[in-house]
């Protein structure tokens, strides 16, 4: 097939992409530089300049595919608006990634018990309110003719296959104990994220792109850590003696800035991939998060 990725150089888009290319697909990932047009023809992606604000370019490149997948920004409505309208009528796969901050609450490095799948109902954060908005429109594009489908990950780690091979929580606190000496967490460390593996995850965009049926949301995890335990593997890994150390949310804001510190490193996030499960038949294969930062690929 032939199929158009956004985000062809990021972490997750890099990986969905080297990933089809090996399944045998012709994949044309948009870029923005010369330098990461270089660098994803290499992995046998070939490259098409420009930008999310390229709605022409977009929707081009969206008509000469058979499958999209868009991976550069979970928040992008008018990247959304114009792909979606060169694929209405198409019947063409189109694979969006969200976040499974959506259903996020800032807690200030508190535990929540709540815990979500595709049916639980929520109300969104301020902070991610626009971007819930956003999937409900794809998902009701699915009646003009198109297979709408949204892939939503949890903390995403592991090494991945595009030009940017990390994800963003777990270098961030390694970043930070290197540092500082000690890892830290925000708060008391108490607020769980589910996670997963960015091979594993990558195998679901694949089986999504092969079955799943038009509105089709999916959360995407395979396993659960609280921040303090994640913190505590990353001592372990750097060889940091004693337990982790406990930033204010002052610190953690002036650290990673506001909206990170309270809408991904001290909230909590934890969902259930029920339907991918069930419906794509996805069974997730990796080590755990724990296992990966103390035996995988952070410690190399």
């Amino acid at each position: 097939m032939k199929i158009f990725c956004t985000g062809a150089s990021g972490y997750i888009g890099g990986s969905v992409a080297a990933h089809l290319v090996a399944a045998g697909h012709q994949v044309t990932g948009l870029v923005r530089s010369q330098d990461k047009a270089d660098a994803i023809r290499r992995r046998g992606i070939a490259p098409l300049m420009g930008t999310l604000d390229d709605a022409e370019t977009l929707a081009q490149a969206a008509r000469a595919a058979d499958v999209v997948v868009n991976a550069a920004s979970a928040d992008h409505k008018g990247a959304v608006d114009a792909l979606l309208g060169a694929l209405a009528g198409s019947g063409k796969p189109f694979i969006h990634t969200s976040g499974s901050s959506i259903i996020g609450s800032r807690a200030r490095g508190e535990r929540s018990d709540e815990v979500f799948d595709e049916d639980t109902p929520f109300i969104p954060s301020p902070a991610r309110a626009a971007r819930v908005a956003l999937n409900k429109q794809i998902l009701g594009h699915a009646d003009r003719g198109c297979r709408c489908v949204i892939i939503c990950p949890s903390l995403i780690y592991g090494l991945g296959l595009g030009v940017e091979p990390h994800s963003m929580q777990v270098p961030l606190l390694i970043k930070l104990a290197e540092k500082r000496g000690n890892a830290a967490h925000a708060g008391p460390g108490e607020n769980i994220w589910s996670n997963v593996h960015i091979s594993d995850l990558v195998t679901a965009y694949a089986l999504a792109i092969d079955k799943a049926p038009a509105g089709a949301f999916y959360f995407v995890e395979n396993g659960e850590n609280s921040m303090r335990e994640v913190c505590g593997a990353i001592n372990r890994m750097l060889g940091f003696p004693g337990p982790p150390s406990a930033l204010s949310m002052q610190e953690a804001a002036a650290e990673w800035g506001e909206g990170t510190a309270e809408d991904t490193m001290a909230s909590n996030s934890r969902v259930r991939a029920k339907r991918a499960r069930r419906e794509l038949a996805w069974q997730p294969t990796a080590r755990s998060l724990i296992e990966e930062i103390e035996q995988g690929c952070y410690r190399e």
